[in-house]
């Protein structure tokens, strides 16, 4: 198994199990505190895997420029309009159609691969990332009363453009993370990433602090409050984030996002073993097309 492949997988579980944490919280926190845990907590880990290969390992650091400071800044808010774009989804009634159209990031994120760093990919490899793309959407609406026609027929709905609206910034934020991450001048992938992750982290943190300081700053004592699960959450989503920019540095952006499409897998069965729940037919086919979808692209 390549490197980039086994640090995908184990980002993909670790951002599962970030999100299952998350929806604890949330009843707690409210989605502005369940959201700043992930970066907020998350800072001190992101600089602490930064440290351990500097003064542990002995890597030495990478010089920062505005090329890199840019592509960061790009991508850490295409990351929050994307993220409040999904989270918006949730006040429409066919919200799960919206969704669905949200996960279309890693075809985004291949065109955009092309149209900022002219990276191409090969016409095996658009039919794997396809076929993954089409199994995750069959499992965001294997819970709802739609029909997989749904799909196509409500193309003109305002849940389809704010979940394509959604897929797009995280398209653009695959792709800037990587552009950040090439863009600095060794020493390996390793220091690579983890520069990129301490910036765009420290960076979002920032912008959620003052967000939370000027709508209720009565809101950061609660999330204080909550310092224990939120260090679990922090934790856990800062090595997903370190795991997604190492793998996204050693390959294309796009690749490694619909590789990343096994955590709707990693949910599913979570779902099913912990929660007892009963398995149907779009979430199997949905399941298959994943599967069949990531090991085309292992074979491209």
């Amino acid at each position: 198994m390549e490197t980039w492949v086994f640090i995908t997988v184990t980002a993909a579980f670790l951002q599962n199990t970030r999100s299952t944490l998350q929806k604890y919280l949330k009843d707690r926190l409210g989605t502005t505190g369940a959201t700043f845990i992930r970066f907020g907590y998350g800072l001190p880990f992101a600089f602490l895997f930064l440290a351990i290969l500097h003064y542990g390992v002995g890597y030495p650091l990478s010089g920062l420029h505005w090329t890199f400071g840019g592509w960061v800044v790009l991508a850490a808010l295409a990351q929050i309009f994307a993220q409040a774009l999904l989270i918006h989804l949730f006040s429409y009634r066919n919200f799960a159609v919206g969704t669905a159209y949200s996960r279309t990031e890693p075809a985004q994120a291949a065109l955009f691969g092309l149209i900022f760093l002219s990276e191409t990919v090969s016409w095996v490899v658009l039919l794997a990332i396809g076929i993954s793309v089409a199994g995750v959407m069959l499992i965001s609406i294997s819970r709802t009363e739609l029909k997989p026609s749904a799909l196509v027929t409500s193309l003109s709905t305002r849940s389809v453009a704010i979940g394509l609206c959604s897929g797009t910034f995280f398209g653009i934020a695959a792709v800037g993370y990587r552009a950040a991450s090439l863009s600095l001048v060794g020493p390996n992938f390793l220091m690579q990433g983890a520069i990129t992750l301490c910036s765009a982290i420290l960076f979002q943190t920032i912008l959620m602090i003052v967000f939370i300081a000027l709508r209720d700053p009565r809101e950061m004592r609660t999330i204080i409050a909550a310092w224990k699960p939120a260090m679990a959450v922090g934790f856990v989503g800062a090595s997903a984030s370190f795991g997604w920019f190492t793998a996204m540095t050693l390959e294309k952006a796009a690749v490694v996002k619909a590789v990343a499409q096994i955590e709707m897998i990693f949910a599913f069965a979570s779902t099913v073993l912990v929660f007892k729940e009963k398995i149907n037919v779009l979430e199997v086919a949905g399941c298959s097309a994943i599967v069949i979808g990531i090991l085309v692209l292992l074979i491209a």
